[in-house]
């Protein structure tokens, strides 16, 4: 599995326009995409201004033959319905889950 981690920053006055159009829009599009298994959408109580996305996809192959024109468009689409300078991803991130099974874990 791979993971889609981006850290965005955004107008805290528009923190849950963000999350409710996130949903609306991003999550919709790669819902019906090859691979995608999943998304989440934290936020920091203590920090206002900051959104963790992380999207959970089968392998990185999947997630990277969505077609650009897709992501520009729907990007086009978000940013119409957020407004402008709103929001900015400020740091994107790729990891590989590797899992631990807690029955391979000594025992003390």
């Amino acid at each position: 599995m791979v993971i889609e981690w981006l850290k965005i920053r955004v107008k805290p006055e528009t923190r849950e326009k963000f999350v409710e159009l996130d949903q609306e829009i991003w999550t919709k599009v790669l819902a019906r995409q090859s691979g995608f298994l999943g998304k989440e959408v934290w936020i920091n109580p203590a920090v206002s201004d900051e959104i963790i996305v992380v999207v959970h996809w089968q392998t990185r192959e999947q997630w990277k033959a969505i077609a650009p024109d897709l992501l520009a468009k729907t990007e086009e689409a978000f940013k119409v319905s957020m407004g402008t300078d709103t929001y900015a991803i400020i740091e994107a991130q790729e990891y590989q889950i590797r899992k631990c099974l807690s029955n391979s874990i000594p025992k003390d």
